[in-house]
């Protein structure tokens, strides 16, 4: 079947005072129809630079210079999105609808001096068309379905009388209200105490079952991963380092830096207290890109004169998996 959407050689840049910061740099990967592709990775990776370039709306200086995001609902025939002008009548009408963005802080995304009626009902209206009262029975049923108690009370309350799992529910109900095929949840449960986290993540789950929507699901977290993923990709310096199943990425992963991270996480299995595993150095600075493999100042498989003087590219391996590594796979 073909994928949901194709993301293709996607480029994406920030023109600065200091220089250029390649923030999205040649990445490709699919999503496939009613599934979860985490995207993971430490900040400054991309991550969330790779969502919004979806849906072209990459905040200024950045500007989208190449690439193809081929939209594919329901087998129609597949609409590049970055053909579309950002701001022309195309490309809205499938924002809010059928692709939908979840913030990572809900405060910033929904309005202080707006009820959440009527912040639910605009959007619902101007997507579907439905009468005022209609919207409004429509909302009350969203917020119904994402778990929100007296959900018809709630439409007149404001943001700041939620807390913050409401709120993030609130968001979801936003999201979902128009029935969207993708919904592409940036960072959405990091705010959250763990409880809360886990009954959002519960909530995804359920919705994508429910509904059948597809998600892409950015996160620093492998634990959300391991929870919610069909698939993962991982992202270091504005590229794909590796991408496969969630199976494979954590019992079988190729490339170190995957390898790196998965070790960086504590595990409550360890019978003695020990060191936790880090990553040696930082993310360099995106205008002091290595040359080379981009991970190669950190990595524990470096070789002098290959990893440093060529820059590796993405090759496939068993069961639909990419890596970009010279050494992909040697010692996990």
């Amino acid at each position: 079947m073909a994928p949901l959407i194709e993301v293709a050689d996607l480029r994406t840049h920030f023109f600065t005072d200091e220089g250029v910061v390649k923030a999205v740099d040649g990445v490709a990967f699919t999503i496939p129809a009613g599934k979860t592709v985490c995207v993971v990775g430490e900040s400054g990776s991309g991550k969330s630079i790779t969502g919004r370039s979806i849906l072209n709306m990459v905040p200024y200086p950045g500007r989208v210079l190449d690439g193809a995001i081929r939209w594919q609902p329901d087998g129609a025939p597949p609409v590049d999105l970055l053909a579309l002008d950002p701001k022309g009548r195309e490309i809205r009408a499938i924002r809010g609808k059928d692709i939908a963005l979840i913030s990572q802080e809900p405060m910033a995304a929904l309005s202080p001096v707006h009820t959440i009626g009527n912040q639910m009902i605009e959007t619902i209206r101007l997507h579907l068309g439905l009468t005022k009262a209609d919207a409004r029975a429509r909302a009350a049923e969203m917020l119904a379905k994402v778990g929100i108690p007296r959900p018809k009370d709630r439409l007149d309350s404001y943001a700041f009388e939620l807390s913050g799992g409401m709120r993030q529910r609130v968001c979801i109900a936003l999201a979902v209200a128009c029935g969207p095929k993708l919904l592409i949840a940036d960072e959405p449960t990091t705010a959250l105490d763990v409880t809360t986290q886990a009954n959002i993540l519960d909530l995804f789950r359920e919705l994508r079952d429910a509904l059948g929507v597809s998600i892409l699901f950015i996160t620093h977290d492998l634990g959300v991963v391991a929870e919610i993923a069909d698939e993962v990709v991982v992202m270091y310096l504005g590229q794909v380092v590796e991408q496969g199943r969630v199976d494979d990425i954590f019992h079988r992963p190729l490339h170190p830096y995957t390898r790196a991270l998965l070790g960086s996480v504590p595990r409550l299995t360890r019978h003695r207290p020990e060191r936790l595993p880090t990553i040696s150095g930082m993310v360099p600075s995106p205008f002091e890109r290595p040359s080379g493999c981009l991970f190669h100042p950190r990595c524990d498989r470096f070789e002098q004169g290959l990893c440093d003087r060529s820059a590796p590219e993405l090759d496939r391996y068993a069961n639909d998996r990419v890596a970009r590594c010279f050494k992909a796979g040697a010692g996990s």
